[in-house]
């Protein structure tokens, strides 16, 4: 599933990193703290590396 947003894909790829061992969880907050625990690596890999081009940076709630 590709990433909706750009904020999305941001959060994905800070919780790969900590999910990787790059950087310590304690750094995470908010979106991608829930995302490190609660995903695989491969379903973060793939959110994180959707393109970021004509991605909103925020979804709307609507």
């Amino acid at each position: 599933m590709p990433a909706k947003s750009a904020a999305q894909q941001k959060a994905a790829g800070a919780a790969l990193s900590a999910k990787r061992g790059d950087q310590p969880e304690s750094k995470l907050r908010g979106a991608s703290k829930t995302m490190e625990k609660s995903m695989s690596e491969n379903q973060l890999e793939e959110l994180a590396h959707t393109k970021r081009k004509g991605k909103p940076e925020h979804k709307s709630k609507s």
